[in-house]
């Protein structure tokens, strides 16, 4: 975890309208790193990790992946928007998973898969077809690649949206609150491929109200609140002995 980081978030705002969702955050998440975002809803978690790949634009300060800006491109003092194709481009190495799983409900798990590297990096069918069967073994899919997303549980959906995301062979992969929308006994399946996928070295931005993965897990988290980070440390540390008020708020709720 060497070098400069993989994510670096200098003073970024986020407005809608008069609402000021993100006031100045500053963070940075080292290659390799396990980064879990943790707060009350409406606290901007879910914001700055759209803000990341530039599905929601900044209002103010810089937001850069691998050394690179996003979103925007400096000449001289000004930063300048990118087109969307340039945009695109950046977001091939960032990996997304929702918290709903968007899957294309007419496609096979496979066929969901396979279908990005095909249409936007233009691979054949025989190479992504490969991985695709190789990813949906890694998240325990295997006996359901020619499954219909309707055939599949909501913890299944959840994990072939993993493999989606990984077939693009992103650098860094952003969950934003992935198990918040499964059922109590499907979390379980889909946090242990979060937990190989952190062992395999993979840089991951976690949005989760699962404490117990953040501090098992995690090497860095993050308290927000009010759209400032409040509190910020190795999770076990943030967790077991938080230093700010509203911080033990929080957790006094959740843990």
């Amino acid at each position: 975890m060497t070098g400069q980081p993989m994510v670096k978030a200098e003073g970024v705002h986020k407005s809608y309208g008069a609402a000021h969702i993100l006031r100045g955050i500053d963070l940075e998440v080292r290659s390799g790193e396990v980064f879990c975002l943790v707060g009350p809803s409406g606290s901007g978690k879910s914001t700055f990790l759209r803000c990341i790949n530039h599905l929601e634009r900044i209002d103010g300060g810089r937001l850069s992946v691998d050394g690179r800006l996003v979103g925007y491109r400096q000449q001289g003092e000004r930063l300048y928007e990118l087109k969307d194709s340039e945009v695109a481009a950046q977001r091939r190495d960032i990996g997304m998973v929702f918290q709903r799983f968007n899957l294309f409900p007419h496609m096979t798990a496979l066929a969901n898969v396979m279908e990005a590297p095909v249409q936007v990096k233009g691979e054949t069918k025989a190479v992504a077809r490969e991985r695709a069967q190789r990813l949906l073994d890694r998240v325990g899919l295997s006996d359901r690649m020619h499954n219909y997303p309707s055939q599949l549980s909501g913890g299944q959906q959840q994990r072939v949206a993993i493999a989606r995301a990984l077939a693009m062979e992103p650098k860094l992969m952003l969950f934003d609150e992935p198990t918040s929308a499964l059922d109590p006994e499907l979390v379980g399946d889909v946090l242990d491929v979060m937990r190989d996928l952190a062992e395999s070295g993979m840089t991951m931005i976690v949005v989760t109200h699962e404490m117990g993965f953040a501090r098992e897990v995690g090497d860095s988290l993050v308290f927000m609140d009010g759209g400032v980070v409040v509190e910020s440390g190795h999770p076990r540390d943030v967790l077991g002995n938080p230093q700010h008020d509203r911080t033990k708020a929080f957790l006094s709720k959740v843990l």
